[in-house]
C-alpha cells in the first residue's frame, strides 16, 4: 500500500505532507468510497495511485467541504458521482475562482511550482447533494453522510462509517483539526461548539480530522471546550492589549512576558 493507515477493517486514512491533509478510503464488496480529493489534479493522480494500491473497485467520492485543498482534485475521479452538502456545491460555484486566485498568488510568491497545477485545476462541484442526511451503500457497508450544523464553514459534512460492534469511524473534515488551531477564515464561531457537541455524541471510535493525526472522542470534547473559550473571549472583549493569535484568541507567544 502507499501511505495508508488502516484504522478499522477496510477503513483507511492517508496523511499527506502537503498541508498535513487527510484523505479517507472505505472498501466494501466491489465498491469503494474516497473522502476528499486534494488540491489539484497532480495530487489527485497521486491519491488515485494510492487507492489502486488497495482496491481495484469503482469509487464514489465525498467532499467534506468546499475548501480547495479538499476538493480541487474532483475532476480526476470523474465520471464517478461526487457527494457533498448542497452548501458545499453552492460555495464552490461562488468562491472557487477566488480561492484559486488567492492560493495561486500565495504559491507564486513562494516560488512553488504547484501554482500552475492549482491554476489548471477545474472547479468541479459535487453533483450528489445532501441537505441533512444521506445513507450510502458502499459494497454492502453503510456509510452515513451528515450535516450537523454551522462550524468550520456553513456546509461541512461528516462521514460516519460502520465498524464492528458499536464502534464507528468518523471523518470529520475540518470541523476537527489536530496539530494546528482550527481555521476561522469563513467559520461560524458562535455555532461551531454546538456542532462539535453533536459530533462528540456520535464518536464511538476513531475520529479523522481534516488535518493531523487521528483522534478520538476525548479530543473532540477538548476542542469543543477550546472553541467555547474562543467564543467567550469574543463576547467578553479582549482583556489585554494584543497582538492576539487569530485562531486561538490567546496572546501571541512573541509578546514579551
Amino acid at each position: 500500500m502507499t501511505g495508508w493507515q488502516e484504522i478499522a477493517d477496510g477503513v483507511f486514512v492517508r496523511r499527506h505532507a502537503e498541508l498535513d491533509l487527510n484523505c479517507g478510503l472505505v472498501v466494501g464488496d466491489g465498491a469503494c468510497l474516497v473522502i476528499d480529493t486534494r488540491s489539484h489534479l497532480g495530487e489527485a493522480a497521486d491519491l488515485i495511485t494510492a487507492v489502486r494500491s488497495v482496491t481495484p473497485h469503482p469509487w464514489t467520492v465525498v467532499n467534506t467541504h468546499a475548501h480547495y485543498d479538499h476538493c480541487f482534485g474532483n475532476a480526476a475521479f470523474r465520471p464517478a458521482p461526487v457527494w457533498g452538502s448542497r452548501g458545499c456545491a453552492a460555495a464552490l460555484l461562488t468562491t472557487g475562482e477566488r480561492q484559486r486566485a488567492d492560493v495561486v498568488a500565495q504559491l507564486r510568491a513562494a516560488g512553488d511550482p504547484a501554482a500552475d497545477l492549482v491554476q489548471a485545476a477545474p472547479v468541479d462541484p459535487p453533483d450528489q447533494l445532501v441537505d441533512d442526511v444521506a445513507v450510502l451503500d458502499v459494497g454492502g457497508r453503510e456509510v452515513v453522510l451528515r450535516y450537523l450544523g454551522l462550524g468550520h464553514t456553513d456546509s461541512d459534512l461528516v462521514v460516519e462509517v460502520e465498524d464492528a460492534g458499536d464502534h464507528t469511524v468518523i471523518f470529520a473534515g475540518d470541523l476537527v483539526e489536530e496539530g494546528a488551531p482550527p481555521s476561522f477564515d469563513d467559520a461560524f464561531p458562535a455555532e461551531w461548539p454546538a456542532t462539535l457537541g453533536r459530533l462528540h455524541a456520535m464518536a464511538r471510535g476513531p475520529v479523522v480530522p481534516g488535518h493531523g493525526d487521528v483522534v478520538d472522542a476525548g479530543f473532540v470534547a477538548d476542542q469543543r471546550e477550546e472553541l467555547l473559550a474562543v467564543l467567550a473571549a469574543l463576547r467578553n472583549g479582549r482583556p489585554e492589549d494584543g497582538p492576539y493569535d487569530a485562531a486561538t484568541m490567546r496572546i501571541a507567544s512573541s509578546r514579551p512576558g
